[in-house]
C-alpha cells in the first residue's frame, strides 16, 4: 500500500493508553518516510522511566536503521526531557524538581523541523497526560497545530478509550 504524504509532513503519535504501540508506529512511519526519500527524525518530548537515552528514541532509530552517531547533533532536541521515575510527566518532573517548559519543547520541535522534512513525535501515555498541574501534552500539540495519529490496542475497552480520545481531539 502506498500513501500520499506531503513532503513536509510532521505529526504527533498519540495513544489511547500506555503500551499500545506508539513507539512501533512512530518508528515505522519514520522508516516509511525514509523509503520515500524524506529526511526524517523522531522526537519524544518527555520520556519517563529512563536513566540515560530514551528507550523509545532508540527503538525509532532501530526501525529506521540509524544509530546515535547518525543523529548525534540532534539528540537533545529529540528528547528534551528525560526522567527516571516511571510515572506521568508531571509527577516524574516533580520528583526530579524540574518544571517542564513547553517553550523548550516547542523550540526543540522547531529546530528539528527546520533541519528535516518530517518530524514524527511520539507522545507519552494518552492525550491528556499532564506535564504540569494545569496543562497537558495535548496543549503543546494544539499550539504546534500538529495532526494526530491515534494508536489503540486491540483489547477489551479499546472502543471506549478510542472514542473518548477522538472526542477530546475534536474539541
Amino acid at each position: 500500500m502506498s500513501l500520499k504524504m506531503p513532503h513536509n509532513f510532521n505529526c504527533f503519535i498519540a495513544g489511547t493508553d500506555t503500551g499500545v504501540g506508539k513507539t512501533v508506529v512512530t518508528g515505522e512511519i519514520g522508516a516509511y518516510l525514509q523509503q520515500l526519500g524524506r529526511q526524517v527524525i523522531t522526537q519524544k518530548w518527555i520520556q519517563t522511566g529512563c536513566t540515560d537515552m530514551s528507550e523509545d528514541i532508540e527503538s525509532h532509530l532501530k526501525a529506521m536503521s540509524l544509530s546515535q552517531s547518525d543523529i548525534r547533533p540532534y539528540l537533545d532536541d529529540m528528547n528534551p526531557y528525560c526522567f527516571t521515575l516511571p510515572a506521568s510527566p508531571h509527577l516524574a518532573a516533580q520528583q526530579d524538581s524540574v518544571l517542564i517548559d513547553p517553550d523548550r519543547i516547542k523550540s526543540a520541535f522547531d529546530r528539528l523541523s527546520s533541519s528535516f522534512d518530517s518530524v514524527i513525535v511520539e507522545g507519552a501515555g494518552g492525550l491528556l497526560v499532564p506535564y504540569s498541574n494545569s496543562h497537558t501534552v495535548l496543549d503543546i500539540v494544539s499550539d504546534l497545530s500538529l495532526p494526530v495519529i491515534l494508536v489503540a490496542a486491540n483489547k477489551l475497552g479499546c472502543i471506549n478509550h478510542t472514542l473518548l480520545s477522538l472526542s477530546e481531539l475534536k474539541q
